[in-house]
């Protein structure tokens, strides 16, 4: 059995007080990675970090064109926020999509970030809409928060507090799903933003998510599924494992990019 001391917290700078006083802590959200990592002994943290009872990492605002969620918000809060649906609905939708109802009603988007899950929705979300990550010391964009497989830039001891997202003029994201798992073998978010046209990748690329360059290009020139018809996925940045091979992947991520283009 592991050992492991657990800490409820009520507040921001209790969580991360508490988490530098220990050995080796790990913040605990949702848990929806965290306790199956514990369980197949990949993870052993001296102490668990609660970070779920904290009201000021919850709750959707709208102010002006951001919308603004809490990190602590749940995946199905997300999917039927009123204010998410009005300002994003691709969002909302994405949201909707995750795993099952138990996942939902559990995970958040700040954990699924904070993990960055190479084949996770939201960072595509993240990165596809411009948004911005706010920590208990920081503010990032989304360019520069995630790094790779499973890599962010968070320092040691940091908590993601909030996520911001620029509302756009039109979004919408779409992913095919592992059939078991849930997860994206190819998930694409296409916005037009005020920075120009977006997309974002996740699921296929074997260094997570990513901005799909030559995309936004052939939307920016015209926006619709056509336009796409001529653009090619490089197959030697794509992911190959047990689920599908990187050409098959290449081919997901071109679906999927005109299938979002004509939802929004």
């Amino acid at each position: 059995m592991l050992e492991t001391t657990y800490h409820r917290t009520t507040s921001v700078a209790d969580a991360a007080q508490t988490a530098a006083k220990a050995e080796d802590a790990a913040y605990l959200a949702g848990g929806q990675t965290l306790l199956p990592t514990m369980k197949q002994r990949l993870a052993s943290p001296s102490d668990l970090v609660d970070l779920s009872r904290i009201a000021e990492m919850k709750g959707i605002s709208v102010e002006g064109s951001t919308l603004t969620i809490g990190a602590g918000t749940t995946h199905a809060e997300v999917a039927t926020s009123s204010d998410v649906n009005n300002a994003i609905p691709a969002l909302a939708a994405l949201a909707g999509n995750i795993g099952d109802p138990a996942v939902r009603a559990s995970g958040t988007l700040g954990g699924s970030i904070a993990n960055n899950d190479p084949a996770a929705d939201y960072p595509a979300a993240c990165l596809g809409l411009g948004a911005t990550i706010v920590t208990n010391t920081r503010e990032l964009p989304a360019e520069d928060f995630f790094e790779g497989l499973f890599e962010t830039a968070l320092e040691d001891g940091e908590i993601v507090t909030a996520v911001r997202f620029p509302v756009p003029s039109r979004a919408a994201y779409a992913k095919f799903p592992n059939p078991a798992s849930r997860y994206a073998m190819a998930g694409v978010m296409v916005a037009q933003t005020g920075d120009g046209v977006r997309v974002a990748v996740t699921g296929a690329g074997n260094d997570g998510v990513f901005r799909h360059e030559a995309m936004e290009a052939a939307l920016s020139a015209n926006w619709s599924a056509d336009a796409l018809a001529g653009v090619t996925t490089d197959t030697d940045d794509m992911l190959s494992d047990m689920h599908g091979s990187a050409e098959y992947r290449a081919h997901l991520v071109g679906v999927m990019a005109k299938r979002a283009v004509e939802s929004a």
